[in-house]
């Protein structure tokens, strides 16, 4: 299973993005873009990729250990960025959220990975972000952070963390997108 741990926002939260990411999409340049779903949008706290099913109890019993160890927090969706020079564009966490309890989150979550025997690669600063948009080739995305750049959604409180599936679209079918399913969800704190 290609699987990865994340924080999944509410509708309204992902409402009030996808207003701002309608906006991006009647830019120029925006047909040469692969917008994500709204069904799809999350946070990635630690990607684990292809992993043994055998592995996933003991990572389940890792994230719930580690999401019970992490009180609830604010959290904003806020701005946004790119990488690999405009081939992936993105909305951020706003300094309205709980950053560092964010990170610390993010930490346990490639911790658990790691514990479980997922093998995880190199350890990479964590960099909140919520993928929007993908494009096969870099380019000039500089109008659409400066349209995200205005951009603050409401302020949430975080209270689950997730283990999440992921399947990959068809080759080659236009159009299609990548499925998101939980399969493990744990409330933080331990309560719920």
């Amino acid at each position: 299973m290609r699987l990865f741990a994340a924080l999944l926002p509410p509708d309204d939260v992902c409402r009030e993005l996808g207003s701002v990411v309608d906006e991006l999409r009647r830019q120029p340049g925006a047909d040469g873009m692969r917008w994500t779903g709204r069904p799809g949008w999350h946070f990635t706290l630690a990607f684990y990729g292809e992993v043994d099913d055998g592995l996933v109890p003991a990572l389940s019993e890792r994230l719930e250990r580690a999401a019970r160890r992490t009180e609830p927090f604010p959290l904003a969706v806020r701005g946004g960025g790119q990488f690999g020079h405009g081939k992936a564009l993105w909305a951020g966490a706003g300094a309205e959220g709980d950053l560092a309890t964010l990170r610390l989150l993010a930490e346990r979550a490639e911790a658990a990975g790691r514990k479980a025997g997922v093998p995880m690669g190199e350890h990479r600063r964590y960099k909140a972000h919520l993928t929007v948009a993908r494009s096969r080739a870099a380019g000039d995305v500089r109008a659409f952070l400066d349209t995200l750049a205005g951009f603050t959604g409401r302020t949430w409180t975080v209270r689950e963390l997730c283990l999440v599936r992921s399947h990959l679209p068809a080759s080659g079918v236009a159009g299609e997108q990548p499925r998101y399913e939980a399969v493990g969800r744990w409330a933080l704190g331990g309560a719920g």
